[in-house]
């Protein structure tokens, strides 16, 4: 058997390929290990680096580690990683899978020590905390040059170490079926390459009679090795284009996903081609119910769909304002043409400008009430100015007249103009509170007493009730006399002489509410929505004079103070604001 030229032939065939294989087998296992654990440290690095970004903050600013905790176990969670804050000494300052007071000190670990170097630090090592093989990767946090913690992420290696196992398997079951495989091949090799010499006298006798074979010919693999190698490389090239459209497609969709504006994509027949969570939200419709529908289906809006046919047949960008029903938004459309990627597609985008719509009208309300509110007593003066240069202070008691009426409407525009300031202070947080511990009952009384005489003097009766033992409130005692005056001072504007006004307080779970009734005109139900707002006067109080700034004062009083306030009226029999304090 050994003198044979099949042995001769095919068993240096067979010796070499189940080395060749063997060695392949060993390297590309160590190969694949190798690439896992650069590619998992790649990514923990770049991890890494995120918490480190996103805790700097939460470092320097937060005092409270349950902040720092509550904001790592949510990145933990995103990531898929285990996330450990280490301080500088290397105690633990927050950790996504352990109770950081229960580990020990990190400052022996060899990628924090390097972390507190300044450089990337890296381990393998099994973990005390949860008994498995991890990878550890750790950078430093640096604030002012100065490095403050360490962000450190982590994965375990277990489902790594199965995976190479399961491939140590496949590739030794590969290597057995390859090396039977090779001795069939080797010994098929060789008889074929024998096989043309026994065949020899047959082909030649074949020639002589003129008679030409190409089996011969068809037998060989060059060319068919070359068709091969072409056909793998552009299958490799297939693969990559393939990877890069899947990576630009997930960009893609990330985007459109978190974008605040809606998005539609919409095919020459008015076909909806794609939509966007955005667009999701404001024509109330779920995608997959969405994609395939026509745009009229969809937006349910006739001036968009004029806007996408006029871009379609224009092939240029169009814009246009329009609201969108049933939820009352008022958006920019603008539609592109998208020929070069899409032909007839066109993309539609949709701006929210509802809040912007809403915080332009306040503006315009806010200058035109101010703007009616100067007007009156500017023209009063003027007038008064006017008779008295036309020869009232010829008169000197009518000039006194005048010059006294006059300073009341001075008076009214300085009390304008000071609660505006007041006003806009308490918008913007400007306004220190000075809270105190305080018994309800006290600043009922004080304030009880205050407006009395100008009850009495109104032929009004002013009276409190409540029971005894009221638990005590955290507020800024001025304040909220300052809404009980205000809230007082309407009751008795428009509650006819006769009339009684009642102060009441009484305790409700676990806050205190405060009530001031009077028997009064009432407020129509129209104005009762809008009773808080800035300069509102309903029509009776046309002229009984004020700002019409007091009742918006009191809302964002209370509302600051951490309490509620409202109004519960009827015609003819009289009104009931209510306001709340949290018990201390």
């Amino acid at each position: 058997m050994r003198n044979t030229l099949l042995y001769r032939i095919a068993f240096p065939f067979v010796l070499l390929i189940l080395l060749i294989v063997s060695a392949l087998s060993l390297y590309y296992v160590s190969f694949i290990r190798n690439a896992y654990i650069e590619s998992f440290s790649k990514n923990l690095e770049t991890d890494s680096y995120i918490v480190a970004d996103q805790t700097l903050p939460l470092l320097i600013d937060s005092t409270d580690n349950k902040i720092i905790q509550e904001d790592i176990v949510k990145t933990s969670e995103l990531l898929n990683v285990r996330i450990t804050i280490i301080k500088n000494d290397g105690s633990i300052l927050a950790d996504s899978a352990m109770n950081p007071m229960e580990m020990e000190n990190h400052s022996n670990r060899k990628e924090v020590l390097a972390s507190l170097t300044g450089k990337v630090g890296s381990d393998i090592r099994l973990s005390e905390s949860l008994n498995q093989k991890m990878l550890y990767v750790s950078v430093p946090v640096i604030f002012e040059g100065q490095i403050i913690a360490v962000s450190r992420t982590s994965i375990s290696l277990k489902s790594l170490e199965q995976k190479i196992g399961n491939l140590q398997k496949s590739i030794i079951g590969t290597a057995g079926i390859t090396a039977i495989l090779a001795v069939i091949i080797a010994i098929f090799v060789t008889r074929q390459t024998l096989k043309p010499l026994k065949q020899l006298t047959s082909v030649v006798s074949q020639l002589e009679k003129g008679e030409f074979s190409n089996r011969l010919l068809t037998e060989r693999n060059d060319e068919i090795g070359k068709i091969s190698q072409a056909f793998i490389q552009l299958v490799n090239r297939l693969k990559n284009e393939i990877e890069g459209f899947k990576l630009e497609r997930s960009t893609l969709n990330a985007v459109l996903t978190h974008m605040t504006d809606a998005v539609l994509i919409v095919d020459s027949n008015g076909i909806v081609q794609l939509c966007n969570p955005s667009a999701e939200k404001i024509f109330s419709i779920k995608r997959d119910n969405a994609i395939g529908k026509t745009l009229v289906e969809v937006a349910r809006n006739h001036q968009l769909v004029e806007l996408w046919k006029e871009c379609l047949d224009s092939r240029k960008q169009k814009s246009t304002t329009l609201e969108i029903s049933p939820n009352k938004l008022f958006v920019q459309g603008i539609t592109t043409p998208m020929e070069d990627v899409f032909p007839g597609g066109v993309l539609i985008v949709m701006q929210d400008l509802t809040k912007l719509r809403k915080l332009e009208k306040v503006r315009s309300d806010f200058v035109s009430n101010v703007s009616h509110e100067l007007r009156t007593p500017l023209a009063s003066i003027k007038a008064l100015t006017e008779t008295l240069q036309e020869g009232a202070l010829e008169d000197p008691p009518a000039a006194r007249r005048f010059l006294g009426r006059m300073e009341i409407e001075i008076d009214n525009l300085t009390q304008m103009v000071q609660e505006l300031l007041e006003l806009s202070k308490i918008e913007s947080g400007r306004v220190p509170l000075r809270k105190q511990f305080i018994n309800p009952s006290e600043i009922i009384d004080r304030v009880v007493e205050r407006m009395q005489v100008q009850a009495i003097r109104s032929g009004l009766s002013l009276i409190s009730e409540y029971p005894t033992g009221l638990p005590q409130v955290l507020a800024d005692p001025e304040r909220i006399s300052q809404v009980f005056v205000n809230l007082i001072h309407n009751a008795i504007k428009f509650t006819r002489p006769g009339g009684k006004i009642t102060v009441h307080a009484y305790s409700d779970r676990g806050r205190v509410v405060f009530k001031v009734e009077d028997q009064g005109i009432g407020i129509e139900p129209d104005s009762l929505q809008r009773i808080f707002e800035r300069f509102y006067k309903i029509d009776k109080a046309r002229s009984t004079g004020g700002t019409g700034l007091g009742l918006s004062i009191s809302k964002h009083l209370i509302e600051i103070h951490g309490g509620k306030i409202w109004v519960e009226s009827e015609l003819e029999k009289g009104s009931s604001f209510f306001f709340t304090l949290p018990i201390a």
